[in-house]
């Protein structure tokens, strides 16, 4: 009994730290919600519980890791990558997207330990499995040993920053991964200023072919309205 009332108020205070992650508000609502009548206090003798809930005591701690500042709390926005990584393409994006949907075997969302030794092995950078928990830690905002599309993606934002070591798995990921996302994106430009006179180059040649079908109508227009003219005129001449 005293078991199942230390996990019913564990219980109640987990819930209460996690909605105060979401806001004020949030944790307002929570402690309005979650407020418990009085109970009797539990009497000096009761055993404390040994393990009431492996998976409760488990979010405890991290919640008191949160707390000291030794975990960081669950993002509870919308992850939006247009928005949070404003500096790739939309065509860059969804390329990434696809490669991440590629590996992400489970289809939960994540890429794990064995998805990213696969990906790694099928890009030609074989890592040990010390060398992979290290690659994900480097990113791993949430603690929760897996890769999210939004960790994915820093993995590139960092590469492009040069936030990352020459030796670091992740570095290797980017560099591989980079090819088959410059051959989609910009048609295999080796750097930024390639792309970029590739870019303005497209622009010209699509602004060019937009000119030239706009003159064709013209002329196909003008065409139209002289062979109007024209039997105009002869319908006349036979009315006379």
């Amino acid at each position: 009994m005293a078991s199942e009332e230390l996990a019913r108020k564990l219980q109640r205070r987990l819930q209460w730290g996690q909605a105060q992650e979401c806001g004020p508000e949030s944790a307002s609502r929570a402690a309005s919600a979650l407020e418990p009548a009085p109970e009797p206090e539990l009497p000096a003798s009761a055993p404390t519980a040994s393990a009431p809930d492996a998976e409760l005591s488990a979010q405890l701690s991290r919640r008191l890791d949160i707390n000291e500042g030794a975990a960081r709390p669950r993002r509870c926005k919308v992850f939006n990558p247009y928005t949070e990584f404003p500096e790739f393409s939309r065509r860059l994006i969804k390329d990434l997207e696809s490669m991440f949907k590629l590996y992400d075997s489970g289809r939960d969302g994540f890429i794990d330990l064995m998805e990213l030794k696969l990906m790694m092995e099928k890009l030609g950078a074989p890592q040990t499995h010390l060398g992979l928990k290290k690659m994900i830690k480097e990113v791993d905002e949430d603690f929760d040993g897996k890769l999210s599309f939004r960790e994915f993606l820093l993995i590139f934002h960092k590469a492009a920053a040069g936030e990352l070591q020459e030796e670091s798995g992740l570095l290797a990921l980017a560099k591989l991964s980079e090819i088959d996302v410059a051959l989609e994106g910009v048609k295999g430009a080796k750097d930024f200023f390639e792309a970029k006179v590739y870019a303005l180059a497209s622009a010209s040649k699509f602004e060019a072919e937009l000119r030239a079908e706009q003159e064709e109508r013209k002329r196909e227009e003008e065409k139209r309205r002289l062979r109007q003219a024209a039997f105009r005129e002869l319908k006349a001449a036979f009315s006379t």
